[in-house]
């Protein structure tokens, strides 16, 4: 929530706003005052009817003032007037019982608290000096009808109950950060552990099978000797010769005499070679293939990796899938170790379904199938020296494949693999199921799950858009303001000429520069007398994700979810924006542009 939803329902009746904040705050961008309603610094006047102050209370003095700042503050509202405390604390973390200490001494009653989408304000709450209790205030900030006695039961019921699923959930919190912790150190000290012991019997491992390799190439050089001097033998060939007069006797009884005597001859001559003659050098065996011709069309990455590389054991659906997004690396049962080796992915990843449908990988971890089971834990072990980390990703219940949870897993996954947006049908699923998928089940939301458990890039950067735009004076850059922070696929940054003003956007995470853009998607908002539905980037985003195209936007026939000629860019790829091509030309230099039909706010 911004801070001007929490404050404007409750300036019915104000015409001035006092701001007392004290440390480093400065909270007047933010603020967005409507007509009527003045802004001045406090001047330790009381605070009288009519007017309302600006408090901050929070853990860095500094930044949010003291508490007993904030207690002088309050002491100075007459009946009438009322406040706002921006509050620092997380809500988890908020000591609200010191300051529902300074409220109640100060007679002070609480109307409204909400939490607030700013990196170092976390929540607010609206309170009024008054002598007599008021009704309470519903979510949209509007009074609640009733009567005294039922307005003291109301809220005497409902801090019973809050306080309760408080307490709860403060203590369910505690116990999940405090596993979390005791997983972690013991992962440490599981891994410090056996590092070492992991390396040697690697090692011993690796020089094992590098004997046994160099065993198995001299028995192939002896065995190709030995059917080259088979296949070069006079009796071998006297027995072709046999065979082939015998087979057409008409034509091989004619012939038989004279190969017999060219065999013979040949054999005298093979028998007593001429002194001081050299005999011909025998070819050359080809070189033997070694383990790289296995890593023909693989997927690999030779450059600065931008992108999370998985190598693993998958179906070929999901193996498709995720190719759109990651370097996919599908392991075999013969290469896997090898292609873990060649390959470094960022992490090694099984899923469970592909042990158990049809796959080089069936029966894996049935019980049925050893030699699998002791590939894939050699896979294993080969991630762990390399450094990386092993997943199993169970999209499917666990019992069908029992053997694979006795395997060491750095992380287990308890999910679908999600969907692709591609793989939908727009008009049969319907816009709400489509962004439905965009924001919480597509395959992108999976793997960014997946990579932050390796520390890979997260695929989800690839969503991250920029606005451009211009604002000309204080109309517009709170217009600006108020449509950014709307949307529900909020921008990453805003790109403006000038970014005084807009310090509410810095607050809220949205970076604001100079300059040229640098994520990877451009919305141009120059025009900011246009209006935009808090859902016009989310379905645009859908919309490129689904297509795969260089640009979205609308046409004049309002197409929806097809490729078009020409169109009206709302949302470009950075590195067509940066081109500086004028969009008419797009479609004819190749570009694929894609229509998408505007939409009511969700």
């Amino acid at each position: 929530m911004r801070l001007t939803d929490l404050l404007h329902p409750h300036l019915d009746g104000v015409t001035t706003v006092v701001d007392a904040t004290r440390g480093g705050l400065n909270l007047e961008p933010y603020l967005h005052l409507p007509p009527g309603v003045t802004l001045r610094r406090d001047d330790e006047r009381p605070v009288a009817e009519g007017e309302l102050a600006l408090l901050s209370y929070g853990p860095d003095t500094e930044l949010h003032g003291s508490e007993d700042a904030c207690r002088a503050v309050l002491a100075r509202l007459r009946p009438g007037a009322r406040g706002l405390i921006v509050l620092g604390h997380r809500v988890s973390e908020l000591p609200y019982h010191r300051l529902l200490d300074h409220l109640v001494a100060h007679r002070c009653q609480v109307l409204r608290a909400a939490p607030l989408d700013y990196v170092h304000l976390h929540a607010g709450a609206v309170v009024a000096r008054t002598d007599e209790l008021l009704a309470p205030h519903d979510f949209f900030g509007r009074p609640v009808p009733a009567d005294g006695h039922v307005t003291a039961l109301r809220i005497a019921d409902e801090y019973v109950f809050a306080d309760l699923a408080s307490r709860s959930l403060r203590a369910r919190v505690l116990d999940l950060e405090r596993t979390v912790e005791e997983a972690e150190r013991t992962r440490d000290t599981a891994g410090q552990d056996g590092l070492a012991e992991r390396l040697a019997a690697a090692v011993r491992e690796k020089d094992q099978l590098a004997a046994a390799l160099r065993a198995a190439r001299n028995r192939v050089d002896v065995l190709q000797a030995r059917v080259a001097m088979l296949e070069g033998s006079t009796s071998l060939r006297v027995g072709k010769a046999l065979v082939t007069a015998a087979r057409s006797p008409k034509r091989g009884a004619v012939r038989l005499p004279g190969e017999l005597y060219g065999l013979w001859r040949g054999r005298r001559r093979a028998a007593g070679p001429a002194s001081g003659s050299t005999p011909k050098d025998r070819a050359e065996p080809d070189t033997p293939m070694d383990g790289r011709f296995h890593l023909a069309h693989r997927a690999l990455t030779v450059a600065p990796r931008d992108r999370l590389v998985v190598a693993g054991v998958f179906t070929p659906a999901t193996a498709e899938d995720f190719a759109a997004d990651v370097v996919v690396n599908r392991l075999l049962p013969h290469d896997g170790r090898l292609l873990v080796q060649r390959t470094d992915p960022d992490v090694l990843v099984v899923q469970l379904s592909a042990c158990t449908g049809d796959g080089p990988w069936s029966l894996t971890g049935t019980g049925l199938a050893p030699d699998l089971d002791r590939t894939l834990a050699e896979l294993l072990a080969e991630t762990r020296v390399s450094g990386r980390s092993a997943v199993l990703w169970r999209d499917v219940p666990p019992a069908v494949a029992p053997g694979l949870a006795r395997l060491a897993w750095d992380a287990v996954l308890d999910a679908d693999t999600g969907v692709r947006l591609g793989r939908l049908d727009p008009v049969a699923e319907g816009r709400e199921r489509l962004r439905e998928v965009f924001r919480a089940d597509s395959t992108r939301v999976r793997l960014s799950r997946l990579a932050r458990l390796a520390g890979a890039p997260d695929p989800l950067d690839e969503r991250r858009v920029a606005v451009l735009a211009a604002p000309r004076d204080r109309t517009e850059v709170a217009r600006l303001v108020g449509q950014v922070l709307g949307q529900l696929h909020r921008p990453v940054e805003v790109v403006v000429p000038d970014p005084a003003g807009l310090d509410e956007l810095t607050a809220a995470g949205v970076a604001v520069r100079r300059g040229q853009p640098v994520a990877p998607w451009v919305a141009d908002w120059t025009d900011l007398t246009e209006d935009r539905p808090d859902t016009l980037l989310l379905d645009l985003m859908c919309a490129q994700e689904y297509s795969g195209a260089d640009a979205v936007g609308h046409t004049p026939a309002a197409d929806d979810y097809v490729f078009v000629p020409s169109l009206r860019p709302l949302l470009v790829r950075r590195s067509l924006h940066m081109s500086g091509t004028a969009p008419g030309s797009w479609a004819g230099q190749g570009h694929r542009l894609f229509a998408v039909r505007g939409k009511e706010p969700s």
